[in-house]
């Protein structure tokens, strides 16, 4: 973006451009995602869109990172109740089912080995940190810090919109997702905790 500050106009637009090319991505993907739909939906025009980011790579990079510190802080983690991180994932999931896709798009179309991204560091280490910390004083079972991390946001994702199994909606009655809860957190619970 622009190293000048956004007039509210300006912000208005620049928000407007970020929402349309979230759900543009989310449903089409990095190669699938079409400019001229998102400056469509965003009521702006090509120009607009890329003074604010360049192109189309940089637009979803701006997305995509902006999704991994929004899981960050609206989901942080508690080592010592990870039963119940992997519950708050899998509501953040029910709610902002496109931050999960965008995930799954950058896997498929760039890095389908490895780290989800590069740096993934400033992701990842106050969570490993914090698992490391809880291992170290007993409460959650040994193991590479990484490896307990990576299990239980897949067993958190058991439901999520890119399951090869069952994608839960919102939408499904609240006794559903009660269930699927209680049942995240005793098999996370009893999966992590140590002894």
């Amino acid at each position: 973006m622009a190293d000048q500050p956004l007039t509210s106009r300006g912000a208005a637009t620049y928000q407007r451009i970020l929402d349309a090319a979230t759900r543009e991505f989310a449903q089409h993907g990095i190669a699938g995602a079409r400019i001229e739909r998102i400056v469509s939906a965003a009521r702006t025009n090509k120009a607009q869109l890329y003074a604010y980011f360049g192109n189309k790579e940089k637009l979803f990079d701006a997305i995509f990172f902006g999704s991994l510190e929004r899981i960050t802080e609206v989901v942080p983690i508690d080592a010592d109740d990870l039963a119940d991180w992997a519950v708050r994932l899998y509501d953040e999931y029910l709610r902002r089912p496109d931050l999960i896709r965008l995930a799954t798009w950058a896997r498929l179309e760039r890095r389908p080995a490895g780290h989800l991204v590069a740096g993934h560091e400033q992701y990842d280490d106050r969570k490993l940190r914090a698992i490391a910390g809880a291992q170290a004083a007993g409460r959650v079972r040994p193991g590479d810090p990484f490896d307990v991390m990576a299990l239980v946001i897949a067993m958190s994702m058991a439901w999520s919109p890119v399951s090869n199994v069952y994608a839960a909606t919102a939408q499904e009655p609240h006794e559903v997702h009660e269930q699927r809860r209680s049942l995240l957190r005793e098999s996370v619970r009893r999966a992590v905790t140590a002894g």
